[in-house]
């Protein structure tokens, strides 16, 4: 009897401690960092994504694993300019990462926007710190195809690491390409955990 009552307080502990952890917790269930996006603004959280894929990432001193939502390719409202940009990154699909790389055997997440505008005839900077500053500031709820998203190395820095080009804006969320230093040239959801906790700022190019 001892051991059976043992037992079943160190079970109710683990699902106490469990639940503690969930920060994003609404209406009785956990609620991811996007579907709590869509519960403030009065709107009903939508079925989670299918496609999604882990990466390791290793910043300086430490590493963790992500699990990012991959969805299928998407079709953008954004037109011109622009439109080439995006196709142009997205034709790097697929090529593998390497820092300080600027060509199809490899590439790092500034260079591959670098060359994306580029084949647009457009010219702007290498670093991703000297992008962050290349437009207008743009706030989150008002990104569009081809602004320029901004992250750091982990939750709540504030010191640019990543850049990435936003590929896709409706009303299912907004989608990104970027140069993953483990997966390379990848397209990801930004409403996922990982990079909402990651996202410093966006601009719009100066076309």
């Amino acid at each position: 009897m001892t051991k059976i009552l043992l037992l079943f307080w160190l079970g109710a502990g683990l699902v106490l401690g469990a639940c503690s952890r969930k920060l994003n917790y609404r209406d009785g269930q956990y609620r991811s960092a996007r579907d709590m996006v869509r519960l403030r603004h009065g709107s009903r959280p939508a079925a989670r994504p299918a496609y999604k894929t882990k990466e390791k990432y290793s910043p300086a001193g430490g590493s963790a694993t992500k699990a990012v939502t991959r969805r299928p390719l998407r079709t953008g409202s954004a037109t011109g300019t622009l439109a080439t940009v995006i196709d142009a990154a997205r034709a790097y699909q697929g090529t593998p990462y390497l820092f300080g790389g600027t060509t199809r055997l490899g590439l790092d997440c500034s260079g591959l926007l670098q060359l994306a505008f580029g084949e647009a005839g457009v010219s702007i900077p290498r670093s991703s710190n000297e992008q962050a500053v290349w437009g207008t500031p743009v706030a989150a709820p008002d990104l569009r195809p081809g602004d320029l998203i901004f992250f750091g190395a982990s939750p709540g820095s504030r010191t640019i690491t990543h850049v990435g080009l936003v590929t896709v804006v409706d009303g299912d969320g907004v989608d990104f390409i970027h140069a993953s230093s483990s997966l390379g040239v990848v397209e990801n959801s930004l409403e996922s955990d990982y990079y909402l906790s990651r996202f410093i700022r966006a601009v719009r190019p100066r076309l």
